[in-house]
């Protein structure tokens, strides 16, 4: 009998409008870490999206694993940190070790991948998660089930919410291990993504802002400068983080830029010497609103930093 192990998860193309129609179905898109869940036997370990070990980070959520329906599973879903009010929390997530008052960590599972000892990978999604509710029964584990209506309206409902997008999926699709496919697409309502952090400016003792980029063909590029969301505690703890991993030379390929922009944006050569430049080893959640024309992230806001992502996998994601 095949034994359960971790499945490099699917992911999902953004893109600026939902498709609709009957082979499609909605979900909530959570602000939280993409984490999988496997079952063997009495044995229980949490993976994040790169395969890393989560079943120590997140304890309640292992413990609650314990009670799934099944000699054997791989589930996949989202955690994340829910508030009185049931609005998720990315930052408080973070801060997991000490969640503040109301707040609680769940769980939402949208998938199935292996149960029993047979894989599910072939089967349609609509087949998948049709085992989920059994699955779940009599845990503390929530099935993110789809969502009834249109588009449209499920757009105005999320916002209302204030949640953080929706996901829609093909009723058929197969899961595709480790690809972004077009089977399943995204539509963000808050612009937000990982960039990885390649320097930042200080102030005094502490920091003023962070410099931001992704990569694209093995190149680091600087997509903008990050000032908002970072409070005085933020800031001293990525200060002691970024420290260690000065360097003389200026990871971004494509700066100096020629000119600061309308916005402000640019980083001339006069601006380097301000900087304090860094080896790109953190990645870093940042909202905006959109991109310039000069292809910079204006007004962008730090959110927190992502332990589960690999900063060489962090590319600008483009609406299709």
């Amino acid at each position: 009998m095949a034994r359960p192990r971790f499945i490099e998860p699917m992911l999902a193309t953004r893109v600026a409008e939902l498709p609709e129609g009957p082979d499609w179905e909605y979900e909530v898109k959570w602000d939280g870490y993409r984490i999988q869940a496997i079952k063997e036997g009495s044995t229980i370990h949490l993976f994040s999206r790169r395969g890393a070990t989560y079943t120590d980070k997140f304890k309640t959520i292992t413990k609650a694993a314990t009670g799934i329906q099944a000699r054997s599973a791989v589930l996949d879903g989202e955690v994340i940190a829910l508030g009185p009010e049931g609005q998720p929390s990315f930052q408080v997530l973070q801060n997991r070790g000490k969640l503040p008052s109301g707040y609680q960590l769940v769980f939402y599972v949208f998938d199935l991948l292996f149960l029993n000892g047979k894989s599910l990978l072939e089967q349609p999604l609509s087949e998948r998660r049709s085992h989920l509710p059994a699955v779940l029964a009599g845990t503390s584990i929530l099935f993110s089930s789809p969502l009834n209506g249109t588009p449209a309206v499920l757009m105005k409902a999320v916002r209302k919410h204030n949640l953080e997008g929706i996901v829609a999926k093909r009723k058929d699709s197969r899961y595709e291990p480790g690809r972004r496919s077009p089977k399943w697409q995204k539509l963000p309502l808050k612009p937000k993504q990982e960039f990885v952090i390649g320097g930042y400016r200080p102030e005094a003792e502490t920091l003023e802002l962070l410099l931001v980029g992704y990569y694209e063909k093995g190149k680091l590029l600087f997509a903008g400068k990050a000032r908002q969301g970072l409070n005085p505690k933020i800031r001293k703890d990525l200060l002691d983080m970024l420290k260690p991993l000065a360097t003389r030379t200026c990871p971004f390929t494509n700066l100096p830029t020629g000119k600061k922009g309308h916005w402000g944006e640019g980083v001339t050569a006069e601006d380097m010497a301000n900087y304090v430049w860094v080896h790109p080893e953190l990645v870093a959640e940042i909202k905006f609103t959109e991109w310039t024309t000069g292809n910079v992230l204006r007004h962008a806001e730090f959110a927190g930093l992502r332990d589960d992502k690999v900063p060489t996998d962090v590319v600008r994601e483009q609406p299709v």
